[in-house]
């Protein structure tokens, strides 16, 4: 079992950043894969960055690849995901998840552990 403990969101002005935090605890292994996906109202969740906590592999979505770095803390267990110049459609609530294996897939059926989720609010 691995639980997810998502902060760092909040409502942030059009061009700001934010960074968003995950906190895992329990059975994470080297094969873990973590990832970062979002959710607007009236759409399905979608993947924004994942990383591999055994190599370091990143992976990004186009929408925000260029403006957010995702990193990890393997003595803290801690995911991070940074996103600069916010724009109104990044707002959504943003999930942290876990994958008990190799490689960063962008589907959210191969993750196995999700966390409660905190909303982003970019305000115009």
């Amino acid at each position: 079992q691995v639980l997810l403990v998502e902060s760092g969101g909040g409502l942030v002005q059009a061009g700001g950043s934010l960074r968003l935090s995950c906190a895992a605890s329990g059975r994470t292994v080297r094969s873990t894969t973590m990832g970062w996906f979002r959710q607007a109202p009236g759409t399905e969740r979608e993947f924004v960055a994942g990383i591999s906590w055994s190599g370091g592999s990143v992976y990004y979505t186009d929408s925000v690849k260029g403006r957010s770095t995702i990193s990890g803390d393997n003595a803290k267990k801690t995911v991070y995901l940074e996103i600069h110049s916010l724009k109104p459609e990044d707002t959504a609530v943003y999930y942290c998840a876990a994958r008990l294996g190799f490689g960063i897939p962008s589907g959210t059926a191969a993750y196995d552990y999700w966390g409660q989720g905190t909303q982003v609010t970019v305000s115009s």
